[in-house]
């Protein structure tokens, strides 16, 4: 027999949801302490949002899902689009890697890349890569021992093959990079940089707090976005490195260009932009 679960469990369970999504993961001991109630409720609780998939549970706590999650792409997909511009983005941004450095790479398909073209850097020798990507951190075998990678721990997504919360963040909390290369689904003149995923999100924000440059590299697809999860203010970043679609845009003119729109909007902001050129027919 089914029991539908009282008026006061709803609500509470609405309160849970709404704060795991909130949070990007939120941790069984922290929400029994805010609904005031035990351990055991919360799992049953967690339990009955994960079979509606509105949450999913984790070793120690639940991270969300739902619209969300479901708009977003699975690395095998995202590569392949605009695959010359975030190569070319790529290469630029590995253009910036000195030997000896340490770097901290999150995950993305132009990150990525950018782990391709760091492979493809036969000069560089004696640099740490820090990185929460699964295929990043294969990508950067070939290069092995002339880079050194270390993969952060955590919690395994599938769409990006990526590590998240819990653990993910630890590491972070106890190292010093040099440069951060961070990509993004959105980054916007008036909400900064954001990212669909809430776990990826909180792991980037970490990248950023930990590096002394930070490198954003996002295509101009991303570029005029917005999405729920803050990563960082402009200001915190050094440098944007795009392609050049709408690069020829002065400021405040070609409105009528998304592209140029979004380029131009930036540039305002005074944020440093390096925006690479890549050719015809934009693949």
């Amino acid at each position: 027999m089914l029991v539908s679960a009282s008026p006061t469990a709803t609500t509470r369970r609405e309160r849970l949801a709404a704060s795991i999504a909130r949070r990007g993961f939120a941790r069984v001991v922290d929400l029994a302490r805010e609904a005031d109630v035990s351990e055991v409720t919360v799992r049953t609780d967690l339990a009955a949002l994960e079979a509606d998939g509105r949450i999913a549970r984790v070793h120690g706590g639940a991270i969300p899902r739902g619209p969300v999650t479901e708009r977003e792409l699975s690395v095998e997909r995202t590569r392949t689009r605009l695959a010359r511009a975030k190569e070319a983005i790529a290469a630029e941004a590995a253009a910036r890697v000195q030997p000896g450095q340490s770097v901290l790479l999150d995950v993305g398909s132009t990150t990525l890349a950018v782990a391709h073209a760091l492979v493809a850097r036969h000069d560089l020798d004696d640099v740490v890569v820090v990185t929460n990507g699964l295929a990043i951190a294969l990508a950067l075998e070939p290069a092995l021992p002339r880079l050194t990678v270390v993969v952060t721990g955590g919690t395994l997504r599938s769409l990006q093959h990526s590590l998240v919360n819990p653990l993910a963040t630890t590491l972070l909390d106890g190292v010093h990079a040099d440069l951060a290369i961070i990509g993004a689904t959105g980054v916007h003149a008036e909400h900064g940089v954001t990212n669909v995923n809430l776990p990826e999100a909180e792991v980037k924000q970490k990248m950023v707090a930990a590096a002394d440059r930070v490198l954003l590299v996002a295509d101009a697809s991303k570029r005029g976005v917005a999405h729920l999860g803050r990563v960082a203010a402009l200001d915190e970043v050094d440098e944007l490195i795009t392609d050049a679609r709408g690069g020829a845009a002065a400021s405040g003119a070609f409105v009528d260009d998304p592209a140029r729109a979004s380029l131009a909007a930036l540039a305002d902001t005074g944020l440093a932009i390096t925006a690479v050129p890549v050719g015809a027919g934009l693949g």
